[in-house]
């Protein structure tokens, strides 16, 4: 009986030392010693860039859970438009082509997932995980997820069918009802891995799954378009701010005559069909580099007060969704806003657009197109520019020459073309169409950037001269407009301006500055003198006060007003002609955005599993009864 005795301690010795382990990837084992560890083994977080809802007033885009809860399905790679799905699956698509030349596209696999009209496919997609390849070494041809002609309806002239963006395909305006990602090339490597097994294993237990967490406010409490959701605040209104500037400063308080305006104007905002992948290389990121660049070597010149015009430059954002920084502009001007302090809309002679300039580079000749609207035929049958448009085109064709090379071209755009290609001139010229302005390319009668508002179009770069002005979050920065959180900001400090916005602004402040070797006051905020404002406040060295008329301005919908803490849709003004066809973009609340993959074993395996608790249970406690009487036994016959 002692024997027996000794037996049982020692079984619960050995059961007090037992020591959970689980096999790590790198072949090493882990100790899992808590529920926290316990968790990180089984279920691995993907990092990735989501599709989320956005909303306007007829309804939604973008992607979401089609419920409340996180979907769930084994991963699988969807190889071809005829394949078929058997039954609800995470799906896999390649962003890339098969072969080096590109002939054989993937794209085109891509594009005919989310156009698929077939309810019966749809019902199987539970989620769409897009793979990343580093360095796009098979990069498509082209995939651009706007439409055609982007923003058409906001064009000032009738022409909505002529096709500015070839590639485009016009997915990102759709809605769907179910999760996507864009994921990271780390995290693609690990997923093909995880398709690959369930493929071989004939998609048999174990499986490995993913997990969506992509569940947004709207869907929750039912609120459908952006009126709706703004009233019941599940959501919030895209925007930002843009930034003007002007070289010389203007002194507000001078009695002279205020001389007229040349207005350069650029954008620094992009879109893609993933959120926080909206980089825009291209599409606004050049066109904004070559202003700031100009601006500096403008900043350098003597005698700038003698010019006959008043230098303004003005960095717009929110321009991929309804021209929200340009629009917002003008009609800050209009109602005299302190934002728009010193400029007078009336003032305006002429606009001059740096669009997208950065592959204006083909066999070492640099080729720039100037489109106007009186360059093009098709505008009223008239072949006729105004005087001020003609200066401008007079300007670029001096300027061109006067650098005594053939390896940079200026040239005017094709008079077949139906007018100036979707810019924010075109603000402009609904608002008063008898504007002149330019807006300067590098394409002729299409867009050259195959990849316009995607997340392809990219570049990633850290740079000094970022650090010198600003703190920024990244070193790849998402030029997405973003959401206003508040009432918008006639500041000159906005508590939430992104990355992009603060930098122009301490740029454009810096370099426009009357003293910009005036270090006599050292300032972390607001300056003390009038019209003075601190430029670099953000750097460790703290910033320093400087005379420049540089201005942050709210870019959101002209049809939106924050009252009472709330946002309000308003009727369109007669003052503001694009009003009418405003979508009046918002984008839906969420609580958490996430995706992760573990491995789940059969409904049958489930029950086995929790039999066996049951029996381990029952037996434990038949045990823990057993060794009691046996322990009582003993101690009486001692």
């Amino acid at each position: 009986m002692f024997a027996k005795l000794k037996l049982v301690i020692l079984s619960f010795c050995l059961v007090s030392q037992i020591r959970i382990t689980s096999s790590a990837s790198n072949g090493r084992a882990n100790t899992l010693e808590s529920v926290p560890d316990l968790e990180k083994a089984m279920y691995l977080s993907v990092d990735g860039y989501p599709c989320v809802r956005l909303l306007n007033l007829s309804g939604g885009i973008g992607c979401a859970n089609p419920g409340h809860a996180k979907v769930i399905a084994p991963i699988i790679r969807f190889k071809n438009a005829d394949e078929k799905l058997a039954h609800l699956s995470s799906a896999m698509l390649e962003l890339s082509v098969d072969s080096k030349d590109g002939s054989v596209g993937k794209i085109d696999t891509l594009t005919y997932f989310w156009a698929s009209n077939d309810l019966n496919f749809s019902s199987r997609v539970a989620g769409v995980l897009v793979e990343s390849v580093a360095g796009y070494q098979y990069k498509p041809s082209g995939f651009s997820p706007v439409k055609k002609f982007p923003q058409a309806e906001f064009s000032p002239y009738k022409d909505s069918n002529y096709e500015w963006n070839p590639a485009g395909s016009g997915i990102m305006l759709n809605r769907y009802d179910f999760p996507v990602f864009l994921v990271s090339e780390n995290s693609t490597s690990l997923l093909r891995e995880m398709a690959e097994k369930n493929e071989k294993q004939n998609e048999a237990y174990p499986l490995d799954v993913a997990e969506f967490d992509l569940v947004m406010q709207t869907t929750r409490v039912g609120t459908h378009n952006s009126e709706s959701c703004l009233k019941g605040q599940s959501c919030l209104p895209l925007g930002g701010y843009s930034v003007w500037s002007s070289l010389p400063p203007i002194n507000i308080s001078s009695m002279k005559a205020p001389k007229p305006i040349l207005l350069a104007v650029t954008s620094m905002d992009s879109a893609s069909f993933f959120r926080d992948k909206s980089l825009g290389a291209d599409s606004s990121v050049s066109g904004m580099i070559s202003l700031l660049a100009a601006v500096d070597a403008l900043s350098r010149m003597d005698g700038l007060n003698e010019l006959k015009k008043q230098l303004v430059f003005l960095v717009v954002t929110g321009e991929a969704w309804g021209y929200l920084g340009s629009r917002r502009f003008l009609l800050e001007l209009d109602e005299g806003s302190d934002t728009t302090n010193g400029l007078n809309s009336t003032l305006i002679e002429q606009v001059l657009e740096i669009g997208s300039v950065g592959k204006g580079l083909g066999k070492g000749v640099s080729t720039f197109y100037a489109h106007s609207q009186g360059n093009s035929c098709k505008n009223s049958g008239s072949l006729q520019e105004s005087s001020a448009t003609t200066e401008i085109m007079r300007a670029f064709e001096l300027a061109c020459d006067s650098l005594g090379t053939e390896s940079i071209k200026f040239k005017k755009s094709n008079t077949l073309n139906p007018g100036v290609p979707p810019s924010s001139l075109m603000t402009f010229m609904r608002k008063n169409s008898s504007t002149s302005g330019i807006v300067l390319e590098e394409f002729d009668s299409a867009f050259t950037n195959n990849f316009y508002h995607s997340n392809l179009d990219d570049i990633c770069m850290e740079c000094a001269l970022v650090k010198k002005f600003i703190s920024p979050a990244s070193t790849c920065p998402n030029h997405y407009v973003g959401v206003f959180l508040g009432a918008p900001s006639n500041s000159q400090y906005p508590d939430y301006a992104d990355d992009t916005s603060r930098f122009v602004w301490n740029f454009l402040a810096d370099r426009t500055s009357t003293s910009q070797n005036n270090t006599s006051s050292v300032c972390s905020g607001e300056c003390s003198n009038a019209g003075e404002v601190c430029v670099g406040a953000e750097t460790e060295s703290k910033g320093i006060c400087v005379t420049s008329t540089t201005r942050f301005v709210p870019a959101y919908s002209t049809r939106l007003k924050y009252e009472d803490e709330i946002w309000k849709v308003m009727p369109a003004k007669a003052s503001d002609p694009m009003g009418a066809v405003d979508p009046v973009w918002t984008e839906s609340f969420w609580n958490t955005i996430g995706l992760r993959v573990y491995t789940v074993q059969s409904s049958d395996y489930d029950h086995f599993v929790l039999l066996g608790g049951i029996i381990v249970t029952v037996a434990s406690y038949v045990a823990v009864v057993v060794t009691r009487a046996f322990f009582k036994k003993a101690l009486k016959r001692d």
